[in-house]
């Protein structure tokens, strides 16, 4: 690796890192105003508890030495022992990735979880879950091999559709439905409390997501970079169009909010076909994630699971949507660009599998805490506000004496 490469592996480093912030902001303007700490404590929880495991284990049992391992040996390089300079960097830079799929999940059970479960839930299951799957994925596991054993394609994942979409949805609609439906749960009840904070959450995401795409190129002589580049600038903004479309037919009106739900949506939809796609399927990606993530957030309200920030809608679906779609249209293999229906077949294996193996871990793990420390907050804290209440703390003070409120 030559020192333009290692300094672009540090600079994506740090865009993906920046990436879990700017979720916080993202999640926290949707949620009540009395919940934004909580909220967003959940993020930075998970950066703290996730970098921790991450280096004293996690990357140890990200890669395997048999493909049908479950995952690598946790105490081979336990605490990054032994580890050189460019190994190192690989590794920080697979922590940012463990990171935010984790942080991901949290967005399912807004304004009704207690912290420290939160903490508990997160440490088992990227223990139990993100660390294997990683393995699987990217680090010579069943996924990765996939292919070769059925005599088909290798399976597509570049930087996540399947790792970190997927698996983080699938344990979104788990812990919804393990914690249940928010008081007063209703189309059209919950309202964000601060569009700018959504903004600003989105614009942060859309920053650093050229860093979670484009990042792995330090270890592919920046081949592809590029493409990458292209197609995750056009694919997020084919997104937002398709999703404002939809939203225009559905309710009458496209709304900042509606854009930067689209723009997260095209996102997770170009993350597993970023450097496998050309940029003008990139484009009709984007749309059909957006248009199809705008209608699929309403499935809680059909289905009756209470998915707070739309984590299923928009991370479990466009992440198989981008997922499936390299069956159809990846570069030479897909269905319809040179290839027969091989591709489908292991992408579709992939993601099902990571799907239920994600939602059946997370279902028995979130039950177990609630009937041991318990997930959820009471009825009546959680009309009080769960800031106050969990953290002592209160997002918005507009210079009160914080005393006489006790």
């Amino acid at each position: 690796m030559d020192t333009g490469e290692f300094s672009w592996a540090v600079t994506a480093t740090a865009l993906v890192l920046l990436m879990t912030p700017g979720l916080a902001f993202f999640y926290g303007g949707l949620v009540k105003a009395k919940s934004v700490v909580s909220m967003m404590m959940m993020s930075f929880g998970s950066l703290a508890l996730i970098s921790v495991l991450w280096v004293l284990y996690g990357f140890s049992m990200s890669a395997v030495e048999n493909p049908y391992d479950f995952s690598g040996n946790p105490f081979a390089s336990f605490g990054l022992e032994g580890l050189g300079n460019e190994d190192l960097i690989g590794a920080a830079f697979g922590a940012t990735f463990a990171i935010i799929t984790v942080a991901l999940i949290s967005g399912a059970i807004a304004d009704r979880a207690k912290f420290g479960a939160w903490m508990v839930f997160a440490g088992i299951w990227s223990t139990l879950v993100y660390f294997p799957v990683a393995a699987w994925v990217w680090g010579g596991g069943w996924i990765m091999e996939l292919g070769t054993a059925l005599g088909l394609p290798e399976v597509i994942d570049y930087a996540g559709g399947t790792a970190v979409h997927v698996n983080a949805g699938a344990a979104a609609l788990a812990l919804s439905i393990v914690l249940g439906k928010r008081f007063g749960f209703s189309k059209g009840i919950m309202q964000p409390h601060s569009v700018p904070l959504v903004l600003l959450g989105a614009a942060l995401l859309w920053f650093g997501w050229f860093g979670f795409n484009v990042g792995a190129e330090f270890a592919n002589g920046m081949a592809n970079a590029g493409l990458i580049t292209v197609n995750t600038l056009g694919a997020t903004a084919a997104a937002i169009l398709g999703w404002l479309v939809v939203e225009k037919f559905k309710e009458g009106k496209a709304t900042s909010v509606g854009a930067a739900s689209g723009a997260v949506s095209g996102l997770v939809a170009i993350t597993p076909a970023c450097a496998n796609v050309t940029p003008g399927f990139a484009l009709l990606l984007g749309v059909i994630a957006g248009a199809i993530s705008a209608y699929a957030i309403e499935l809680k309200f059909k289905l009756g699971y209470d998915d707070s920030l739309d984590v299923v809608g928009i991370h479990l679906v466009a992440g198989m949507v981008g997922t499936l779609y390299l069956g159809f249209f990846a570069i030479d293999t897909g269905l319809f660009t040179g290839g027969d229906f091989g591709q489908l077949v292991v992408q579709a294996i992939a993601a099902f599998g990571v799907l239920a193996y994600s939602f059946v871990v997370a279902l028995i793990l979130g039950f177990a805490i609630e009937k041991t420390m318990g997930f959820r907050v009471t009825s009546e804290d959680e009309i009080a506000g769960v800031d106050v209440v969990v953290h002592g703390e209160a997002a918005y003070s507009f210079g009160e004496d914080t005393a006489s409120q006790k």
